[in-house]
């Protein structure tokens, strides 16, 4: 029987299926700036969905960091413990000064919201079964599989996501993962190296991190791009794989990984993909995957740059815009709409009929 976990509670109907937590976001004493990540970048996309009023505080799913109970049903106790090392968090986050700082500070500042991302992830697992789709703002750490971290990655959350849905949802046994960061997702790749349950695509710049031979024998549809490939021919390729993919193997939901570390000028992706490149893509995982009927799951996964939260933020948006998300904004039955925002809601619809 699975263990209980508080991940697939229900959460307040009307709020929309897009999983964040203020606890996502790395900050101590300046030390994530040692590495090329944005590690607040979570937080400015829902700021910037917020200034453009598709979401509110309380349409938002709250995510839960996942306990040791939750992690154990992918990662083995041995790497839970290895976890307890400041000097392995430090190698697997590529920040070395990690290394010299107690275990407690490294558990709090680092390791809890990358828990509690992979805790979204695996939420909108469900949420995205229920839905039609969900997002989690966070999550996307493909580098990790049961036993071993590495690449900024230190849970295995795809894997875990996928886990928890074939262990306790009715009817989801077979999976897709589309993976279209910069990099090789190895890690998943490992995890389900025998699975013929998890069908994997896999696009990534053929020349970086992590080159990991062993796991590539696990992806089905493999995409190796040259490096500075551009969009046209990147769309391209992504929109006949995507199509092929889902045409060969039905799944019961899709797992996106979209990386946004393809932008042009990053500098661990070696791709020269724009931000409208970047939508574009996004929308044609999301149409692929809708206009067959099959649930998909979003995650951001790598995206080293400061203008990276401004273009997830507009992806979604335009995913919102397209209809490829719910077409109604929730009323989130946390409360009824304040006057105010029943007010703006009304300005909002006349200026739309104004507009049409």
């Amino acid at each position: 029987r699975p263990h209980r976990t508080e991940l697939y509670d229900d959460p307040p109907l009307g709020c929309w299926p897009i999983v964040y937590s203020p606890d996502y976001n790395i900050t101590f004493m300046g030390l994530e700036k040692l590495h090329p990540f944005d590690a607040g970048k979570w937080g400015k996309v829902i700021n910037f969905l917020k200034e453009e009023k598709l979401i509110a505080d309380d349409m938002i799913v709250q995510a839960r960091e996942a306990t040791d109970d939750d992690l154990l049903v992918v990662h083995t106790r041995r790497y839970l413990n290895k976890l307890k090392w400041s000097f392995v968090v430090a190698t697997i986050t590529e920040i070395p000064p990690v290394a010299f700082l107690p275990n407690f500070v490294v558990q709090r500042k680092v390791l809890k919201p990358l828990r509690t991302q992979t805790g979204g992830t695996i939420m909108a697992g469900k949420l995205a079964v229920d839905r039609g789709w969900a997002i989690n703002v966070g999550g996307g750490f493909h580098h990790c599989s049961s036993d071993k971290g590495g690449g900024f990655c230190a849970y295995a959350d795809i894997t875990l996501a996928i886990k928890f849905l074939f262990e306790r949802v009715q009817g989801v046994s077979r999976a897709t993962i589309i993976d279209l960061d910069a990099h090789q997702g190895n890690g998943h790749e490992r995890d389900f190296m025998d699975d013929p349950r998890v069908y994997i695509m896999d696009a990534y710049n053929r020349y970086i991190y992590p080159g990991d031979g062993f796991a590539k024998r696990a992806i089905k549809r493999k995409v190796e791009l040259e490096w500075g490939t551009e969009d046209t021919e990147y769309l391209q390729k992504v929109h006949t794989h995507v199509e092929g993919a889902l045409n060969e193997f039905k799944p019961d939901i899709v797992v996106y990984n979209a990386g946004t570390d393809i932008l042009d000028g990053d500098p661990l992706g070696g791709l020269a993909i724009s931000p409208q490149g970047i939508v574009k893509r996004d929308e044609v995982v999301f149409r692929a995957a809708r206009s067959r009927g099959i649930p998909v799951l979003m995650v951001t996964s790598g995206g080293y740059q400061k203008r990276t939260a401004r273009i997830i933020a507009d992806s979604i948006l335009n995913l919102h815009s397209l209809g490829l998300l719910g077409r109604e904004r929730p009323a989130c039955a946390l409360g009824s709409p304040s006057l105010h925002q029943m007010v703006r809601d009304s300005a909002k619809d006349f200026s739309n009929l104004s507009l049409q």
